[in-house]
C-alpha cells in the first residue's frame, strides 16, 4: 500500500502575463477591460503573472488597486515578476509569489584546489567550469482526430494535428504547432519560452494564437490571412502572421 499523501508533477497551463509599463487606476482598468471583452472566454478565471520588468523607473504602484481590477475582470493573479527594489516591501504584502525576471542559462562553478606546498614557487590555480543548460525538444506528438471544444492537447515537443481544432479547444506545445485542418480555437507554441517556435495552419480562424507568451486575439487576426493558410513566427516580441504559400 502506498502511504504517500501526494505526488508532485509538472504541468503546462495557459498563463496570461501582464507587462506593466506604468500604472494609473483609470487607464489600466479601461485598457484591461478592452482586452478582456475581445475574448472573454479566454480570460475567464485565467491565472495571471504581472511583470514589472518594463515598469518606468521609480514608478509607484498601488498593488491593492491593481489586483482588485484584475479580479474584477475575472482574472486570477498568482505572481509578481521582476519586482523593482523600491516596490519589494509593498509586493510582499500582496502574499503573491515573487519571481525573478529571467533564469540564467549558465552557472559558474568555482572548484577549490588543494593548497600548494610552497606559495613562493607555485601560483594559486582556480578552475572555473561553465555548465550550460540546453533546450532539448521531445518527440513530435501527432493527433489524428479533431480537437473538440473544451479539450486541451499538450506536447512537450512539436505538435501535429491532422484535423480541425474547434472553437473553445486549446493546443499547446513546447515546440512548433502544425494544424492541417481549420484552427478555430487557441494555439500556443513555445510555451516554455522557445522564441523560435512557429505555428502553421491550413485555415486561420483562431480565437487566439501565441508564441512564447506573446499573443494575438481574433479581432487582430481577422486583418491578417483570416481563413487562409498561414504561418506565425515571433520577431522582436511581435507576432508576424504571413501567408503560407
Amino acid at each position: 500500500m502506498n502511504d504517500a499523501s501526494f505526488q508532485l508533477k509538472g504541468s503546462a497551463v495557459s498563463i496570461v502575463v501582464i507587462e506593466l509599463y506604468q500604472f494609473s487606476v483609470d487607464s489600466f482598468a479601461e485598457q484591461l477591460g478592452q482586452k478582456v471583452r475581445q475574448a472573454p472566454q479566454f480570460f475567464q478565471q485565467s491565472p495571471v503573472v504581472i511583470s514589472l520588468e518594463k515598469l518606468t523607473e521609480d514608478q509607484p504602484v498601488d498593488f491593492t488597486a491593481l489586483l482588485d481590477i484584475c479580479r474584477e475582470f475575472h482574472l486570477q493573479p498568482m505572481a509578481l515578476r521582476a519586482v523593482p527594489e523600491h516596490l519589494v516591501a509593498a509586493a510582499r504584502e500582496t502574499h503573491l509569489a515573487l519571481i525573478p525576471a529571467t533564469q540564467r542559462n549558465d552557472t559558474e562553478l568555482e572548484t577549490p584546489q588543494a593548497e600548494p606546498a610552497s606559495s613562493d614557487t607555485q601560483p594559486e590555480v582556480v578552475v572555473k567550469k561553465i555548465v550550460e543548460e540546453r533546450l532539448v525538444r521531445r518527440p513530435t506528438k501527432v493527433i489524428t482526430r479533431p480537437v473538440r471544444s473544451g479539450q486541451q492537447v499538450y506536447s512537450d515537443g512539436d505538435l501535429v494535428v491532422m484535423a480541425q481544432v474547434s472553437a473553445g479547444a486549446e493546443v499547446l506545445a513546447d515546440g512548433d504547432i502544425h494544424i492541417y485542418g481549420t484552427l478555430r480555437g487557441r494555439a500556443l507554441a513555445g510555451v516554455q519560452g522557445d522564441t523560435n517556435a512557429k505555428i502553421f495552419c491550413q485555415n486561420l480562424s483562431a480565437e487566439l494564437i501565441a508564441i512564447a507568451g506573446n499573443f494575438i486575439l481574433s479581432d487582430s487576426l481577422q486583418e491578417k490571412c483570416w481563413q487562409d493558410a498561414a504561418y506565425i513566427s515571433l520577431e522582436e516580441d511581435s507576432l508576424q502572421v504571413q501567408p503560407l504559400s
